[in-house]
């Protein structure tokens, strides 16, 4: 697989598909990938994020502004079944790897294209970053209406979402060569994506024609949506259908309990008003009693976690998410792969690479021993 993806959606998809058994050649201009600079590392182009997203892949430094640099990712593509590049459009054709200069050389090749904006909107020659597409596809928007302020989500959902899609979307057309032959040209945009997203369930009533209501899921953004506090902390609780709701009143016996709460459908119609009178209940014993009864009843309930938890996560340490890996800077204990296969399962592909690590190894590959670019290694 020819990556020449940057950032994080693109290294993400093609990170995954690395953990699951393919070799990624990462090219890179002679400066990096501006990912291995954005956070700590052990030791300056090597930060924690580019760390993680570009685990086990090859990378190599090629001048693509060279004539050399540009033969001999076209001698890798020639043995590719995979090109993925996040590129703008009009900047990969000036290089001269469109996908139809890609597809004259390999015919059968998989090629996808990782945009900001798709190509057939007037949007597709706009710069886009995952804060930017938050923004347009209604993240703030709509937790101004949970929170009362406009604001981003506290992770790069717009990168991480499209990098999926562009998981499901490439393997998705290899199936199809694996039952045809034929390679083809795939595209994904993370705005398109996003808006996607966002209205699997904020589409709501505004998906019917005429519309029966606004594009928003009211249980989402209701004010008092949010971790309860108890006696002595918060927790996260979803006392949702009736199952949960009869087995809660049973137990605790609230005051406030009336016909009007007694259905999800009724629920659903005071969400708001549902939410607050659970909220003061919750007030009235710790965090640990909560969690007790709930598992006793069966109510999905957690504690609220930090990031920096889940390293220590029984389950998560039990069915064997984290991985550790020797790399030359020490071991690097690695998020791995979160899928289970019952014959081919997955594991972290390796250590990540230093710009330019395995430029003379694939050059060797690819029977060439003349181009020297800087940086390699």
């Amino acid at each position: 697989m020819v990556d020449l993806t940057a950032m994080v959606m693109g290294p993400y998809c093609t990170q995954i598909m690395a953990d699951m058994g393919a070799d990624v050649i990462k090219v890179e201009p002679p400066q990096g990938d501006d990912t291995r600079y954005v956070s700590v590392g052990p030791e300056p182009g090597m930060s924690g994020v580019f760390v993680n997203v570009n685990r086990g892949k090859r990378s190599v430094v090629l001048d693509l502004q060279t004539e050399s640099g540009k033969a001999a990712l076209r001698a890798l593509i020639a043995r590719s079944d995979v090109f993925i590049h996040s590129m703008r459009a009009k900047s990969i054709a000036k290089l001269g790897f469109s996908y139809a200069d890609v597809s004259a050389i390999n015919p059968s090749i998989i090629y996808t294209n990782c945009y900001g904006y798709g190509r057939r909107g007037p949007d597709r020659d706009r710069p886009a970053y995952d804060d930017t597409i938050q923004a347009e596809c209604g993240l703030p928007a709509v937790q101004q209406k949970l929170t009362g302020e406009a604001s981003y989500v506290g992770t790069i959902v717009a990168d991480k979402v499209a990098g999926l899609t562009a998981v499901y979307a490439t393997t998705m057309a290899l199936f199809h060569r694996e039952r045809t032959g034929e390679g083809q040209e795939v595209e994904v945009a993370m705005f398109e994506t996003m808006a996607a997203f966002m209205l699997v369930e904020h589409a709501n009533g505004a998906v019917f024609d005429p519309p029966l209501g606004p594009a928003v899921y009211p249980r989402t953004v209701a004010a008092n949506r949010r971790p309860y506090a108890t006696a002595d902390g918060h927790i996260a609780a979803l006392i949702y259908n009736d199952k949960h709701w009869n087995a809660f009143i049973n137990a605790v016996q609230p005051p406030w309990n009336s016909d009007e709460f007694s259905t999800l459908e009724k629920r659903a119609r005071n969400i708001d008003v549902v939410y607050g009178l659970v909220a003061q209940t919750m007030k009235e014993r710790t965090t640990a009693e909560w969690l007790a009864l709930f598992r006793e009843l069966e109510i999905p309930a957690a504690p609220i976690n930090t990031p920096d938890a889940l390293f220590d996560n029984p389950h998560l340490n039990a069915v064997g998410l984290f991985e550790t890996v020797e790399t030359p800077n020490g071991p690097v204990r690695f998020p791995g792969v979160p899928t289970w296969f019952s014959r081919t399962p997955g594991k972290v592909a390796g250590p990540a690479p230093t710009l330019g690590q395995h430029t003379d190894e694939v050059l060797a590959e690819l029977g060439i021993d003349d181009l020297k670019p800087s940086g390699t290694g």
